[in-house]
């Protein structure tokens, strides 16, 4: 048994759709309100449990989530855990469900409970009818996860078969992410581990990217530090940016089309429609994690060729802007 761990913030999402995007000092009714959980690792651990129960290769990965949450009795807790559909909701982390929601049991054991705190991180996302753009707002009063939690954490694993072990981080707090990524380099030596580096605008995603086995960078990474428009995606010039020279692996840019980049200078553009194709847009929040999701799955799926893991990624995250939330991607 393999097992995926998904390193990253928890949040509730609450998302107002309003015809334009309102002007400052203005006032506007939404059409639509929705409050939901979100988080880039939760989400894709979402599309991942469909995935490892009904995807197209039948692969013996655990799921798990590492993140901080409020305290394990509280509401906010129990309805955070219960929306995954493991059928534990119970809040008190043990990842015991009977998954008869998703399909696929998530273990919640390893996630750090802060006692005495009643609110998740929050999220609140202004999207707009008029352009599909979206705006968004976040707070979270949680203590952040510290190194030395996470060295605990990594050492419960170590235990039991660390070797088998892929890490994924969502790059946010990078100071401690690195040291996190450094002590797993020490202790399972064997683990793999990507990162997803996403605000060009956040200091020590670099390092963080030179020290990953596979890096996920965003579509505003790519046309900051890469250079380039993503109307050019598909141009072979990503490998001469230096960027790769700061992974062991390769770089995978999620965005508009996808593209897989690889030590040795080559690189693999699949686009997200054909060309003259028009894709009728309905929810794009989520579709990263959506794709990170079928990359880390497709990764795990040896028999795939590199071709075939990223046109399945881009798939998936074509269905899943034409799908209002996660609910049903997978069939």
């Amino acid at each position: 048994m393999k097992h995926l761990i998904l390193v990253g913030a928890c949040y509730l999402d609450t998302i107002l759709t309003v015809p334009h995007f309102p002007d400052e000092d203005s006032k506007l009714r939404a059409t639509a309100l929705q409050v939901r959980r979100g988080g880039n690792c939760p989400n894709s651990l979402e599309v991942l449990a469909q995935l490892v129960a009904r995807g197209p290769q039948r692969l013996p990965i655990q799921l798990h989530l590492v993140s901080c949450l409020p305290d394990a009795r509280s509401a906010a807790t129990r309805k955070i855990l219960s929306s995954f559909g493991n059928g534990n909701g119970d809040g008190d982390g043990n990842g015991d469900g009977n998954g008869d929601g998703l399909g696929c049991d998530i273990d919640f054991s390893h996630c750090l409970y802060r006692e005495g705190y009643e609110q998740p991180a929050s999220c609140y996302i202004v999207r707009s009818g008029e352009t599909g753009s979206r705006t968004i707002v976040n707070f979270n009063d949680l203590p952040e996860m510290t190194a030395g939690e996470f060295e605990e954490i990594a050492d419960a694993f170590t235990k039991h078969g660390g070797d088998e072990c892929w890490w994924h981080f969502e790059g946010r707090i990078p100071e401690t992410t690195l040291r996190c990524i450094r002590y797993l380099r020490r202790v399972t030596p064997a683990s793999t581990i990507s990162v997803e580096v996403e605000n060009p605008h956040r200091e020590g995603l670099v390092e963080l990217a030179a020290e990953a086995d596979a890096v996920f960078y965003s579509r505003s990474w790519a046309e900051r530090v890469v250079g380039r428009r993503a109307k050019n995606i598909s141009e072979p010039r990503a490998h001469n940016s230096g960027i790769l020279s700061q992974s062991r692996g390769g770089i995978i840019v999620k965005g508009g089309a996808g593209l897989l980049a690889l030590q040795s200078g080559e690189y693999i553009h699949h686009p997200a429609a054909p060309s003259g194709e028009t894709i009728s847009v309905v929810d794009t929040i989520g579709a990263g994690d959506t794709f990170i999701a079928a990359m880390l799955y497709g990764l795990h799926a040896d028999a795939w060729s590199r071709e075939t893991k990223l046109a399945f990624g881009v798939g998936l995250a074509t269905k899943k802007v034409q799908t209002e939330g996660f609910a049903g991607l997978v069939t």
